[in-house]
């Protein structure tokens, strides 16, 4: 595997969409695409702030983790069963531990959090702009092809 600090730029785009397109283009061209990577360019982490996270909502968010989990150990679990009540039991009750353990998990850490950290948030890495790179034994033959497809 060749790290992409040895690889030339070959175009440039304002959207991801548009790199990842570039590249298809030149796999669809025959061109060796495990020579390319996509690279973002002034990167910047954005988090956007969604909310003021209470205990209340701590809580119901480790309940619906602790579904999740529950319902996961319940369908291992009811593949022991031998009947059709006995599995739905089997489902429900750990449904019902695992939103109780994870709204008390929940709650257990964000006490412990001491209100550093009272928000709930998304965060994505942004790009300004993203350029395609290729290895140069390839690096000529990728902007014959890309110049093609703009024509």
């Amino acid at each position: 595997m060749t790290s992409s600090r040895n690889r030339e730029v070959v175009a440039g785009f304002d959207t991801y969409a548009d790199a990842e397109r570039a590249v298809d283009s030149l796999s669809d061209k025959g061109f060796p695409v495990e020579h390319t990577t996509i690279s973002g360019v002034g990167l910047r982490m954005v988090e956007d702030v969604l909310g003021r996270l209470t205990y209340p909502k701590a809580a119901g968010l480790g309940a619906l983790n602790g579904l999740w989990i529950g319902l996961l150990f319940g369908v291992f679990l009811a593949l022991f069963t031998t009947n059709a009540v006995a599995w739905f039991a089997v489902i429900l009750w750990a449904l019902l531990w695992g939103a109780v353990v994870g709204a008390v998990a929940a709650l257990i850490w964000h006490a412990l959090s001491g209100g550093r950290r009272d928000f709930l948030s998304a965060s994505q890495l942004i790009a300004d702009r993203y350029e395609v790179l290729v290895d140069p034994a390839h690096a000529e033959r990728a902007r014959e092809l890309l110049q093609t497809g703009r024509s």
